[in-house]
Parts: structure tokens; C-alpha cells; sequence
């Protein structure tokens, strides 16, 4: 410790910073806590599951359709 220059610590500063509403903000805020409900992993897994199923579906059903198509048309050229 200085004889000459004791240490005095300094006074805390005041940092205000004011808060403002935000509509916009605040619907987001409470449209996100909705989602978040018991069980809310388990529905968002299982829709996107079913989502899925019927991208393959469809998927499958193009190929099938495209194949046919192909089997027609060397049928009609031969």
C-alpha cells in the first residue's frame, strides 16, 4: 500500500440505457414461448417425419410415371 497515494476505488458509473417497446419484438417473443409447450419436440419431429414420407412418395410416384414413359416409348420405337 502507497503512503503517499492510497488507492480509493472508484465510484460505479450509471449506465442507463432506457427500454423502449417493441411490438414487432414482443409478438415474436410470445409466438416463440407458444411453441415451446409440452410434447412440442415430439409434434415438430413426427410433422416433419410425415413431411418427409410424402416428398419420397412423390418422389417415387415421378419415377414410376418417367419409367412408364420410357418403357412406352421403346414399346412405340421397336
Amino acid at each position: 500500500m502507497s503512503v503517499l497515494f492510497p488507492k480509493t476505488n472508484k465510484p460505479r458509473e450509471w449506465d442507463y440505457r432506457p427500454i423502449y417497446y417493441d411490438k414487432d419484438k414482443e409478438a415474436r417473443k410470445d409466438r416463440r414461448l407458444a411453441r415451446l409447450h409440452h410434447g412440442a419436440f415430439r409434434e415438430e419431429h413426427e410433422k416433419n417425419m410425415t413431411e418427409l414420407r410424402k416428398k419420397k412418395e412423390s418422389k417415387l410416384v415421378f419415377w414410376l410415371v418417367l419409367l412408364g414413359l420410357l418403357i412406352f416409348g421403346f414399346y412405340v420405337i421397336l
